[in-house]
């Protein structure tokens, strides 16, 4: 059964979503949800519980156990419990590689334990609880790092979840439009438990400093900047979307026989041939480069520079002309 089953103001807002958009969880399928028992997934599946008898999804929890601190085996027992007494399938599962010391690592153990059970459950819908103000972390971060329009438009409501599988399960992102503060006043409204994970306040997790020092300060200066930073990112997400169907258009008017005409591509504006590069290094499958690195590239195949060649991920060679640029693999 339902923690609660009273109808609230936030039920209006997911509904009215997905409404709006019904692919986003389309009715009666089997939705996979991660389950970490923070606030913002427990708030998804309080939502969804809530939402269930108009939608009629089957839900699938699942819980991944890092192993990153000492409780993290009792608050996965104490979890699957909660889950028990609510007529909820909760399946764990328990890190004993100890390969999860990074954020990057543990997000791609993650999606590997959920990619795996949503095969074996025929569930190609997999969600996680990320909110508006993750998405403003991330920009942040991405920011900070230095990346191009697809890193500040990153953490989209649909994507694959496993990146090199399109045809796969999808991941979707339910609650970009609400905030960490909804999330917990969400879990209040309907008396939601919550378990509290101490690695969110690790700062060795550059993520941690930036949501517990940065967004606080930024937040105290101009309330409410983590919704307008999030929107920010949805907005660059479709800038860079029409990019793409563009640079695809015109990259049928560059291909010749061997690659790219040079000619052709070195007289554009240096931004469009550099945008026009990075798009068809990616439809080649080579992987992500940095900003800098396409710089140096576009600035290399541009007018007045001679013909030659550089080195590039995954055993590639990007290798150009006076008339023509080929992408060739190593021996």
């Amino acid at each position: 059964m339902a923690a609660c089953s009273s109808w609230l103001a936030w039920h209006d807002t997911l509904h009215r979503q997905l409404l709006r958009q019904p692919t986003l969880l389309p009715d009666g399928t089997t939705l996979l949800i991660a389950l970490s028992g923070g606030q913002d997934s427990m708030a998804l599946l309080g939502l969804l519980q809530g939402l269930q008898h108009l939608h009629h999804w089957h839900l699938q929890l699942w819980h991944g156990d890092h192993g990153w601190h000492d409780q993290s085996a009792t608050m996965a027992s104490e979890l699957k419990a909660w889950c028990q007494g609510q007529e909820l399938d909760l399946q764990i599962s328990r890190n004993t590689k100890n390969n999860t010391q990074t954020e990057a690592s543990a997000r791609s153990w993650r999606y590997q334990e959920l990619a795996a059970l949503s095969q074996q459950l025929r569930c190609f819908t997999v969600l996680t609880a990320h909110t508006a103000s993750d998405r403003a972390e991330t920009l942040l971060l991405q920011l900070a790092r230095g990346t191009d329009l697809a890193g500040l438009g990153s953490l989209r409501p649909i994507r694959p979840l496993q990146n090199n599988d399109p045809s796969g399960p999808r991941l979707v992102r339910p609650l970009l439009s609400f905030s960490r503060n909804d999330t917990a006043q969400i879990c209040q409204d309907l008396k939601l438990p919550i378990w509290l994970d101490p690695s969110n306040t690790n700062p060795d997790f550059s993520r941690n400093r930036i949501r517990n020092e940065v967004l606080p300060v930024l937040e105290e200066l101009h309330p409410g900047c983590s919704q307008r930073i999030s929107q920010l990112s949805e907005r660059v997400s479709q800038v860079e979307d029409n990019q793409h169907t563009l640079a695809t258009l015109a990259l049928e008017q560059l291909r010749c026989e061997c690659g790219l005409k040079r000619n052709a591509l070195k007289v554009l504006p240096e931004a469009s041939r550099r945008l026009l590069l990075h798009h068809w290094l990616q439809q080649q499958g080579v992987d992500s480069l940095s900003a800098s690195q396409l710089d140096t590239l576009s600035w290399a195949i541009g007018p007045g520079r001679p013909p030659g060649s550089r080195s590039l991920p995954g055993h590639k060679t990007l290798q150009w002309t006076r008339d023509s640029v080929q992408l060739v693999n190593k021996p």
